[in-house]
């Protein structure tokens, strides 16, 4: 028998609107409910993983979860929340970035076909490329009145008075394409939940009724609460952009880092939606962080957590040896060890002067590399000096005035860090 999953989601902060009677159905029956991912980009983001984190709380819970891939909607764009006309993707691109994403989500659901609740991946590009408009218009549109659409949120807020630009027919039609899709899973895969963020409970709460008027069946709608920061800005944005779960377009590192820059406010609500730990558990994390904030508990508990679970246990160990590095406790290995792109993270604005790889191989001399070199220095006397004052290190290692650089320093195979001091870096970077 299925567990109590709304109440999983309830206690997490998790759950906005339910339509009546879930709780008792989901209890009752195992389930299969879905949720649809528009594939705007190749990978998603952590707004995402919100949505991610609630399908994978379903399946632990007995149900069958099921991922709907919007390859035909995302050719549209979907209104609600928007107060713009989205730009509309090419099937090329799309294609693409549902590759990406199908990719990405095999690394939370379990779609092991000896599972008997193993979870679904469908596109819906595959029932509506050959849906001609007046199939559609006679066999949905049908049984869905435009003074019905008229009435949702979305669709108020872009046709007032105070919106900037109006809606398309295109994005009108989105709430009924969506509506559709819940009924094709209904009557194909017997799916009778659709869940999703609270923007989208309009869009939902349409293709329940649509499988009511057409089916006369009974289906469910669950909502969670759009997550932001407690001072109103957007959840997982940064001045440099979104917080993507694609590696290669957000590091580990700088994925590590933006959970460990939570505010304690924003840390307390947190730490019960990003990680499995127990209510038992988050409430002992809780009381420890209370009586230590400085220590920040919270903010390390959720970046250990949520690193792990999108990018694994090896590239949180790099995680953290990368932070370390910034404190000056790290090792001279874990410096090397780092990649090019964590490298220039870890040492943003950093000044840099670029050398020949001809010349490092070679072997460079300290002082050169300190003042003719680069500049770092402003003279080989001030050079020589630093060096009989014990002030300088190469990649966190101190050298003395006969170290000679050689392509066994390099990080990453392409800088040397030097270093006066604690906090006085330069970097060398090696060209071709």
């Amino acid at each position: 028998m299925p567990t109590n999953f709304v109440q999983e989601i309830k206690w997490r902060g998790l759950l906005h609107d339910i339509m009546p009677e879930t709780e008792t159905f989901l209890l009752e029956n195992e389930t299969k409910g879905y949720i649809g991912f528009d594939p705007t980009a190749e990978s998603l983001h952590i707004g995402s993983l919100v949505q991610i984190i609630i399908l994978m709380h379903f399946q632990k819970h007995g149900h069958i979860p099921i991922v709907l891939l919007g390859g035909a909607t995302g050719m549209i764009g979907d209104p609600s929340g928007k107060s713009d006309e989205r730009n509309l993707l090419d099937q090329d691109t799309l294609k693409k970035n549902c590759a990406g994403i199908e990719n990405q989500l095999q690394k939370f659901l379990n779609f092991k076909t000896s599972l008997p609740n193993a979870a679904l991946l469908v596109n819906n590009y595959d029932w509506m490329k050959s849906y001609s408009l007046i199939d559609f218009s006679r066999e949905v549109g049908k049984h869905i009145t435009v003074n019905y659409m008229m009435a949702k949120e979305s669709v108020k807020k872009r046709l007032s008075s105070e919106a900037k630009v109006g809606m398309s027919f295109t994005e009108f039609t989105y709430q009924l394409l969506q509506a559709y899709d819940f009924l094709h899973l209904y009557k194909t895969n017997d799916c009778r939940l659709q869940l999703g963020g609270s923007d989208q409970w309009g869009n939902i709460t349409t293709g329940t009724e649509l499988i009511r008027r057409k089916e006369g069946g009974k289906a469910y709608a669950i909502t969670c609460p759009l997550i932001k920061k407690v001072d109103g800005t957007k959840f997982g944005k940064t001045e440099d952009g979104n917080i993507w779960l694609d590696k290669n377009r957000t590091s580990p590192y700088k994925f590590y880092q933006f959970w460990l820059n939570t505010s304690d406010e924003d840390a307390l609500s947190y730490i019960k939606i990003f990680t499995f730990l127990s209510e038992k558990e988050v409430d002992q994390k809780i009381k420890e962080h209370n009586e230590a904030p400085h220590l920040r508990l919270l903010q390390k508990t959720i970046a250990h957590e949520v690193t792990i679970l999108v990018h694994g246990s090896e590239e949180l160990v790099k995680a953290q040896e990368a932070s370390q590095i910034l404190f000056g406790n790290a090792t001279s290995e874990a410096l090397q060890n780092l990649t090019p792109d964590t490298f220039l993270e870890l040492f943003e604005g950093v000044p840099q002067a670029e050398i020949e790889r001809s010349k490092i191989k070679d072997g460079i001399d300290i002082i050169d590399a300190l003042s003719r070199l680069s500049s770092f220095l402003s003279s080989n006397g001030e050079a020589r000096r630093a060096l009989k004052e014990n002030s300088i290190s190469v990649n966190k290692l101190k050298v003395t005035q006969d170290f000679i650089i050689t392509e066994k320093e390099l990080i990453a195979d392409k800088y040397v860090l030097l270093q006066r001091g604690k906090k006085n870096y330069f970097i060398l970077n090696i060209i071709i």
